[in-house]
């Protein structure tokens, strides 16, 4: 995979969690018990694409600018949007998505949750 540094720069953000969904073979990271992002990997545990969840405009913009942006592999393909594991994204872009699906499951969830996670009881 292309993109080594996603989980160590991923579980650097406040309250996130990374389990394996063994049926699916996904690693996810989930913030407040929400996944927000997923390394989806095949039968030799490597990674074909990244999926996380950003905006429906945003998201659709996205795939327009980048053929290794696609809806989300298995899915919601509103909500949901897929990267190539070994494409073309830039770095600092997959970042900025990656950080973007943080906030929107962040935002989503209670006043009470987010001050738990932010340790601002």
């Amino acid at each position: 995979m292309k993109y080594e540094w996603i989980e160590e720069y991923l579980l650097k953000k406040p309250g996130v969690t990374k389990d394996l969904q063994e049926e699916w073979n996904w690693i996810r990271f989930q913030v407040g018990g929400k996944m927000f992002a997923a390394i989806c990997r095949d039968d030799n545990d490597q990674p074909y694409y990244i999926t996380l969840k950003l905006e429906p405009l945003e998201g659709d913009f996205m795939r327009k600018q980048y053929e290794d942006i696609i809806p989300g592999y298995y899915m919601n393909k509103v909500h949901w949007n897929s990267v190539k594991a070994n494409g073309d994204v830039p770095d600092d872009l997959l970042m900025d998505m990656l950080d973007h699906a943080y906030q929107i499951v962040f935002d989503g969830l209670s006043k009470k949750k987010q001050k738990e996670i932010l340790g601002n009881e």
